[in-house]
């Protein structure tokens, strides 16, 4: 009784260990738990990979078939057990987790809907979408949880950085305009110019654009070396907030289902909820 007002958590202790079984690490039962839905995700992905080998689909269809139900039944399952655990499911089903566990499972279901030869692209585009369960591995790597809480911390810096490379492309592919545009047919307007400008500062370099005149490959080779300022800024930015960001655990919120509190963490920083 005094558990469920300290927690606000009902349906008693098995109740709670069924959740630290689903969301958590720290036990042998949860690690276990977590395995096993591993290994049916990665399953499940090369499944839809071998699928859509069309000698492979021919000559195993049924199996993939049957495999891909059994994998969608228990993947449904356990969206369901997620959101019986939690006291507030409609948190956990907004949230990033909560929506690729739903779009891993709904394909499958969506496809009895649509039957006929007349609807076998739509039917196509509803499997392929099961690729979309390898997010599901986000959910066991701790890292990953640390990498997006260090992207969200940085977007605002990533998003004036990523303008300020768009007005730069744009210049610079209008500069190349007006440089190679008389003489070189490859720069026949400034939008292929700009996508040149693009394509030359990611340091990818196709080749299919090259400028002609000196003062034009004056201007790449400023190009190419501007590239890797613009790959050193946003993995600078990246790296400072992940220096900042401290130490968290695999503690997912009873009221909620979040995760990736801090270690001395008391409340929830999303709902509020006690954790402790």
């Amino acid at each position: 009784m005094q558990d469920k007002q300290n927690n606000g958590f009902e349906g008693g202790h098995w109740r709670r260990r069924l959740h630290s079984i689903i969301f958590e690490a720290d036990t042998a039962v949860g690690r276990l738990f977590d395995l096993v839905l591993l290994g049916a995700i990665l399953l499940s992905v090369v499944v839809v990979t071998l699928e859509s080998v069309e000698e492979l689909g021919r000559r195993y269809g049924f199996w993939f078939h049957v495999i891909e139900w059994v994998l969608t039944i228990l993947f449904t399952i356990e969206y369901a057990l997620r959101l019986y655990v939690v006291r507030k499911p409609l948190l956990y089903a907004r949230s990033f987790y909560g929506i690729v566990d739903l779009v891993s499972i709904l394909p499958t279901y969506l496809s009895l809907f649509f039957s006929g030869a007349q609807m076998l692209l739509a039917v196509r585009v509803f499997r392929l979408l099961r690729v979309f369960r390898i997010l599901k591995l986000v959910h066991f790597v701790a890292e990953a949880r640390f990498l997006l809480r260090a992207l969200r911390a940085s977007r605002g810096k990533i998003t004036v950085f990523l303008f300020f490379v768009v007005l730069m492309v744009t210049v610079i592919g209008a500069i190349m305009y007006l440089v190679e545009g008389s003489t070189n047919p490859g720069f026949r307007n400034i939008p292929v110019s700009i996508y040149w400008a693009v394509v030359t500062m990611t340091t990818v370099g196709f080749g299919d654009i090259t400028p002609a005149t000196n003062l034009g490959r004056f201007l790449s080779a400023i190009v190419m070396i501007l590239g890797y300022a613009v790959i050193a800024v946003p993995t600078g930015i990246m790296t400072m907030e992940l220096i900042k960001n401290r130490s968290t655990n695999t503690q997912a919120c009873l009221n909620c289902g979040a995760e990736g509190h801090d270690d001395n963490a008391k409340f929830c920083k999303f709902c509020g909820h006690c954790l402790v």
